[in-house]
């Protein structure tokens, strides 16, 4: 696919990046070949259900329908609310045309980071091999919170799994310096230099999840840290390149 004449809409023209509301199948079409340095794809994860996020504002008033810090009533008012539906009759045919058109406009130095959980991660790995090369699977991260209920009749799921490709392993971005190092587990172990400097993170990553009260919140059900895609950016971009 060539790239279209004139400026492509899809394309950054400046460190500050573009936003597209769009179905991202049909805005891949629009980037020409090997024009993206990485890739994050965050799809839906088929969970069977609606993914819900109500975003409520709380007044102090007397006649409040809950009770807060102290005993103090609150009124609560629902000022908007966000879902989407999680549930597909056929899952990987919804992501494939998505990942063949994510390959495609890849560089051959350029990765894929996909981000998933237990439900469908085999499957989709294998979809993945399959576009990608098998040679071309690096890691399967996963990201370990603690937070939310924990089932009585099975071990709770507390990780999201992220598959990372490169288009062509060897040529690929890997800034291992750029890297946020992490506090060592033992630090008495490793003597004062390394334990100041600290280690690379390895393929399990321990994060909270963002938090209901934190200025990174923007209501979306399914949101993810700013840390994580802070540490895969740090990784494999480069400053002025194009990422997805």
């Amino acid at each position: 696919m060539s790239r279209p004449p004139g400026p492509n809409p899809f394309i950054p023209t400046s460190h500050h990046g573009t936003i597209v509301f769009a179905d991202n199948l049909q805005v891949l079409k629009q980037i020409p070949d090997n024009a993206i340095d990485l890739i994050y794809i965050d799809p839906p994860f088929n969970t069977g259900k609606v993914q819900k996020r109500i975003q409520i504002k709380t007044t102090r008033c007397a006649e409040g329908d809950r009770i807060g810090f102290q005993g103090s009533r609150y009124r609560t008012t629902v000022i908007g609310t966000k879902s989407f539906a999680d549930f597909f009759d056929d899952y990987l045919a919804f992501l494939e045309p998505r990942l063949v058109e994510a390959h495609r406009v890849l560089a051959p130095h350029g990765s894929l980071y996909f981000h998933i959980d237990y439900r469908e991660v085999h499957y989709c790995k294998v979809l993945l091999d399959s576009i990608f090369g098998r040679s071309c699977f690096l890691n399967e991260i996963i990201w370990a919170y603690d937070y939310g209920g924990r089932p009585r009749n099975k071990w709770p799921a507390k990780h999201d799994n992220i598959l990372f490709y490169a288009k062509e392993p060897g040529k690929h971005i890997f800034n291992v310096e750029d890297i946020e190092r992490i506090p060592y587990m033992a630090p008495g172990l490793v003597g004062p230099e390394k334990a100041a400097r600290g280690k690379l993170p390895t393929d399990t990553w321990w994060h909270t999840i963002v938090p209901t009260n934190s200025s990174e919140r923007t209501g979306y059900p399914t949101q993810k840290p700013l840390g994580i895609l802070r540490r895969i950016i740090q990784a494999s971009s480069r400053p002025g390149g194009g990422g997805a």
